[in-house]
């Protein structure tokens, strides 16, 4: 149990003890500041420990939201302060240094809580702040003021602002305007029976998978039933994640479930699709695998850019000035959420056609709006980026050649290469166009020929950091490189099973590629590099399949895909399984992102 420790003089009638109790903190009380540092001392040092003036007044949730968020070492409100185990050395030097100046002399004037937040201040320590809006958190100097308080106190709604608070303020139409407004309530319904937003992320999952199954059935009934547990998957998602803001349960495992069930879901109700067309006699795997990459590679886009560009040194870009502009209108906020087709929009929009039309027009009408939404938001960040004076720094450098995933094969190239050929962007581009006109050629060896020139490619765009204007542009190109030669390949096949192995293998790979993002955004680095040799990288990956595809029949290739995604998901797996479920994994919450 976390412990807080009342300081200064106590107010008769106040419920500041029941408060913290009901946040499940034990209380103690100091009598003087030499006796909180004793008692902060005491406290179990793998514990959170608080100082509370014992004349604070203001909302629960404003000492809620001030003291119990697990994702900060150091937190406080007016006349509050709070260590995790990690800040507790930072908070008891800053108790000594207090105490030693004497500031125990000035409690019944003075607010130590208060005063300690100051001397973490010049410490250099960061100390999280929550907006409190309308919320009162306040340590009153005199009577008049404690009635001034308690009256604030009456005339806002806690629970009112908490509900509203756990809703993103951030999100997409279809969300903000036909799930959040009640699936608040479903998460205040679970808060209030125990339940924890990994199990909520669990049932959505499995929510999904049954949808999924529905649509593998092939029958219409089976297609409106996982139409209807597509949405119901959806409301559960977004329950989740305001289960976790209402509550203030967040986790590093809450959050890489969070992050890779929402691919998962998606990806596993294409191939329920593609299965539940197949019964009816319709090949649709090249569309559904199509769908994955498309998607996959406007995730990477979304991420390449806000990595390249999130600690720029400066933003003068008229196109940004114009996009700013744009966002302080009503109307045009909604609409440019809308056409980039965020979960919502998109979720809601295969529920609808799966359910009223068949796996072939939802994959056709998927295809064209994220093929638009991709091309909006890639034509505009191009335009940022041209028209933007910026110098980017080693750290974006840094995770954009992490996110290209370059393998042991480009890193041999780059050894050996004695000059870069040319820009970065370019020299990817180039590399990948050879490939693709390789791919399509009806010589048997060329995508051989075509996967050695984009290797090559692959270690000369990382010869030298990227921070070009355009250099964010570089992991995109590979994925859809790499992801698109193993659907051409296997198409070209023209085998039953094919498609399908390269579905899995894709997904496979697509995983380890989110994987290395959300590590990246949590400051954890890149996967580890045994890993990324293990299974290649993704010039060594698409060498190999060029080359399998030239060697074996159209049935052992198949076979060998197979084997390819097995073991590429199972080493990804066990590692990222590893990872996120250690001590020292980032916690990563998706604030602002519709996905």
């Amino acid at each position: 149990m976390s412990t807080a420790i009342l300081t200064g003089q106590p107010v008769p009638g106040s419920s500041i003890e029941g408060d913290l109790r009901s946040l499940g903190f034990d209380v103690r009380v100091a009598v003087d500041a030499a006796d909180a540092e004793r008692l902060v001392a005491e406290a179990p040092c793998e514990q959170r420990v608080a100082l509370v003036d014992a004349r604070f007044v203001g909302h629960v949730h404003a000492l809620r939201l001030g003291l119990t968020d697990p994702r900060f070492p150091l937190a406080a409100v007016p006349g509050a302060v709070t260590a995790q185990p990690e800040g507790r050395v930072t908070l008891t030097r800053a108790l000594a240094r207090d105490n030693s100046a004497g500031g125990g002399t000035a409690l019944a004037v003075d607010s130590l809580p208060d005063r300690i937040v100051t001397a973490l201040a010049d410490d250099g320590a960061e100390v999280y702040r929550p907006e409190l809006g309308s919320l009162v958190a306040a340590v009153p100097a005199d009577p008049q003021a404690r009635n001034e308080a308690r009256q604030a106190v009456a005339d806002v709604d806690d629970e009112a602002v908490r509900l509203k608070s756990a809703v993103k303020s951030r999100d997409g139409f279809f969300t903000t305007h036909f799930i959040s407004p009640y699936s608040r309530y479903l998460a205040r319904w679970c808060a209030r029976r125990g339940l924890t937003p990994n199990q909520v992320t669990t049932a959505s999952l499995i929510t999904a998978l049954i949808a999924a199954a529905c649509a593998a059935t092939g029958t219409r009934g089976g297609f409106i039933a996982a139409g209807v547990l597509l949405i119901a998957s959806f409301v559960l998602d977004c329950t989740d994640g305001q289960l976790a803001r209402y509550s203030l349960q967040y986790s590093t495992l809450g959050a890489w479930l969070d992050a890779t069930f929402d691919r998962a879901k998606e990806y596993a109700y294409y191939a329920g699709l593609a299965l539940g067309a197949a019964r009816g006699g319709d090949d649709v795997w090249a569309l559904a695998l199509g769908a994955m990459i498309l998607q996959t590679c406007r995730h990477v886009v979304d991420f390449s850019f806000n990595e390249a560009n999130h600690d720029a040194t400066a933003n003068t870009s008229p196109t940004a000035a114009l996009s700013d502009k744009l966002d302080s209108v009503g109307w045009t906020v909604w609409v440019r959420r809308m056409i980039v087709l965020p979960i919502g929009e998109r979720w809601a929009m295969i529920a609808v056609l799966t359910a009223a039309t068949t796996p072939r027009i939802t994959f056709y009408a998927l295809l064209i709006g994220c093929a638009f939404a991709a091309t909006y938001t890639t034509a505009g960040r191009v335009l940022r980026s041209l028209t933007r004076k910026a110098q980017r720094t080693d750290r974006a450098a840094q995770a954009l050649a992490d996110l290209a995933d370059n393998g042991p094969l480009a890193g041999l190239l780059t050894r050996v290469a004695r000059a870069p050929l040319g820009a970065p962007f370019l020299v990817a581009l180039a590399g990948t166009v050879v490939l693709a006109v390789a791919l399509f050629s009806d010589v048997t060896w060329a995508p051989v020929a075509g996967a050695v020139v984009y290797a090559i490619a692959a270690a000369q765009a990382l010869y030298r950091p990227l921070k070009g204007a355009l250099d964010w542009l570089v992991p995109p190109l590979f994925r859809a490189a790499e992801y698109g030669t193993v659907l051409i390949l296997a198409a070209a096949a023209d085998v039953n099973g094919a498609l399908p192995a390269a579905f899995g293998l894709v997904a496979a790979v697509a995983y380890h590629h989110y994987d290395t993002v959300y590590r990246i955004r949590g400051n954890a680095g890149a996967p580890p590099a045994w890993l990324v040799r293990a299974i290649g990288g993704h010039e060594g990956r698409t060498l190999l399949v060029t080359v399998l595809a030239a060697l074996l029949t159209a049935s052992q290739f198949t076979v060998a895909l197979t084997v390819l995604a097995v073991a590429v998901a199972l080493l990804v797996l066990v590692e990222s399984i590893r990872f996120w479920v250690s001590a020292g994994a980032p916690a990563v919450h998706d604030e602002g992102e519709p996905a």
